[in-house]
């Protein structure tokens, strides 16, 4: 099998790196506490008690997401993790634009970089 090159893998490698950052540094924020997450688990109806088992499976996804062998799997938890991200907050009338951008970058950045999420899904030309 061919490795994958191009500037389309580059630039899926340089979103998926971007998405990977914004889930790791949620994680670490969780994982950190402070007056900040506890307010916002708060103002989300979510107990303090699920800070650090969030911050575990977040990082495990995305963990799951980095290993190219994984990535679909890691890709499916994320957007389920997302799911309940946008929920949680549609439940409290927040504004959800952000974590669907960051769901469709997720796997915007896989698609270009993963050639078997490419055959799986083909983009049709006239």
């Amino acid at each position: 099998m061919a490795k994958a090159s191009g500037a389309g893998v580059w630039a899926g490698r340089a979103i998926s790196g971007l998405t990977t950052l914004v889930f790791g540094i949620s994680a670490a924020m969780k994982v950190r506490g402070g007056a900040e997450v506890i307010q916002g688990m708060a103002h989300l109806g979510l107990p303090e008690t699920l800070i650090v088992p969030l911050a575990i499976l977040e990082a495990a996804c995305v963990a799951i997401y980095l290993i190219p062998a994984t990535s679909v799997l890691g890709a499916i938890l994320l957007t389920g993790y997302m799911g309940g991200a946008i929920c949680t907050h549609v439940r409290v009338g927040d504004p959800v634009f952000v974590q669907i951008a960051i769901g469709v970058l997720l796997w915007l950045g896989l698609y270009l970089r993963e050639k078997r999420l490419r055959g799986l899904i083909p983009l049709r030309v006239s």
